[in-house]
Formats: structure tokens, C-alpha cells, sequence
């Protein structure tokens, strides 16, 4: 089929014809998102293009690194590996194969009908965080890395997809070893959420907004014991834990 392109006020989407309405409601569910995270920070993106895939291999063809990233991340996360984000450019399954990867689990399908809107959060958190900003090359990869669970998790929840997380948690918490706090590389995308979660119900959005938008010099331990008021990191991973056995007790 041949590739067609659509536009909103915000955004491109490239897609083939067959997907012309899919790629219309996706753009406004966007540009909805982007008003709402223009609340939180002032820094929104615009000008982005989303290119919709038809099949995991064109995805895979476009973007090279995801087969990698799938391979590094946990089992239970990584059906919401729909795309990835960079530059300019989203590249991600469409609303349909998104829909065929769902699971018959609660929020599966809820979690990857969120997939662009988590995608583009991604890019606005890390570009609204000026530490990251200003890093480049390998300095910049290595950021990405140390503070994936910071950045994923504040695009998760952003989004909402840390609301329905709680069968694919539940899941991970089965099947791997104890997870690290914070949540390595591997768990980001699924546990990052959660620790953001917990922060807004202790100490609000607010300090959620402000740990999102710097990478404290002195390392995540010193960001997350500065973002819950000075509390030791013991208290804090045990507060964290205690509050995913509720998560998955809720179920």
C-alpha cells in the first residue's frame, strides 16, 4: 500500500493509506497529550513525525536498535516495547497491531493503546531535563542508561500506562529475581512508574516534576533521598516495595 501522511496542528504521521484513520485519532490523542504535559513541563515538543509500522520487522528494519532493546528488557515488559523515539522521529506499531499483541489480562490493551502517547512523553522528559540536554555522545548514552528507570517511569506515568501495570507487575514480580531499586535498565519501563508513583503519593506531582527534570551530579541515591525530603534510601526501597505488593494485592 502506498505511504500517505497526515498532520495536525502539532505533529506528522507517515503511514500507509490503509491506516488513515487510525493515524488521524492517534495525532489527536497527541496533541491532547501535549497540552497535558505542557502543565507539568513548559518545554512540549512539537514538529515530531510518528511513523506507523504495519509488522514487528518493518519496526525492527526502521529501527535497529529495538530488537537490542527487547533482548535487555524483563519478559513481563516487553509486549510494550511497541516503538521507540528518537530525534525527530517516533517509530511505532500501529493502533491495530498494537491491539493484536494485547494479552486477556486487565490493562494490557490499556497500557499499549497508550504506546505513542509514553513514546512522546519520553522525548519531553528528556528534553526537559537540562542535565541530560546538555550531555552528548557516550556521556549521553551512559545517562540514558543509569537514569532509564527515572525517565521511563515519569513518561509511564505521565500517561497513565502506571495505572494499568498491575497484571504485567505482577507478572515480573513472579517470574524474576528480586528486582534492584532503583529499577535497573531491564525494569524500567514496567517498575520505573511505579517509583514515581510512590513519590507523588508522598510528596506530590510537584517533587514529581522536579526529580524528572535533572539528573542530580551525585548520583539517583542522592536524587531519590532529595526528592522524599531527606529520607535514608533503606526506608525509601522498603516504602517502594511495600507499596508493589499493594499494587499486585489490588488485583
Amino acid at each position: 500500500m502506498p505511504w500517505v501522511e497526515s498532520a495536525s496542528r502539532s505533529f506528522r504521521a507517515r503511514h500507509d493509506s490503509a491506516s488513515l484513520g487510525e493515524a488521524e485519532r492517534l495525532l489527536a490523542s497527541l496533541e491532547l497529550t501535549r497540552e497535558q504535559l505542557h502543565e507539568y513541563f513548559p518545554g512540549t515538543l512539537t514538529g515530531l513525525t510518528v511513523v506507523l509500522h504495519r509488522s514487528t520487522r518493518s519496526l525492527w528494519l526502521a529501527r535497529p536498535v529495538l530488537p537490542v532493546a527487547w533482548l535487555l528488557t524483563a519478559p513481563a515488559a516487553r509486549r510494550y516495547l511497541g516503538g521507540w523515539a528518537s530525534g525527530q522521529e517516533i517509530h511505532m506499531l500501529t493502533p491495530a497491531v498494537l491491539r493484536e499483541r494485547a494479552s486477556g489480562v486487565a490493562g494490557s490493551l490499556e497500557m499499549l493503546s497508550l504506546t505513542a502517547e509514553a513514546l512522546y512523553a519520553r522525548r519531553v522528559v528528556a528534553e526537559s531535563n537540562r542535565d541530560l540536554v546538555r550531555r552528548r555522545g557516550p556521556g549521553r548514552a551512559r545517562a540514558l542508561l543509569r537514569w532509564s528507570w527515572l525517565l521511563e517511569g515519569a513518561a509511564r506515568w505521565f500517561t497513565g500506562q502506571t495505572d494499568h501495570a498491575r497484571p504485567a507487575i505482577a507478572r515480573r514480580l513472579h517470574e524474576g529475581a528480586q528486582p534492584a531499586f532503583p529499577p535497573r535498565p531491564a525494569d524500567a519501563l514496567l517498575l520505573g512508574g511505579t517509583v514515581i508513583d510512590l513519590l507523588v503519593q508522598e510528596r506530590g506531582e510537584t517533587a514529581a516534576v522536579a526529580l524528572a527534570s535533572r539528573l542530580d551530579p551525585k548520583g539517583p541515591v542522592v536524587a531519590l533521598r532529595r526528592a522524599f525530603g531527606g529520607t535514608p534510601l533503606v526506608h525509601i526501597e522498603g516504602a517502594w516495595r511495600a507499596h508493589l505488593a499493594r499494587m499486585v494485592a489490588a488485583g
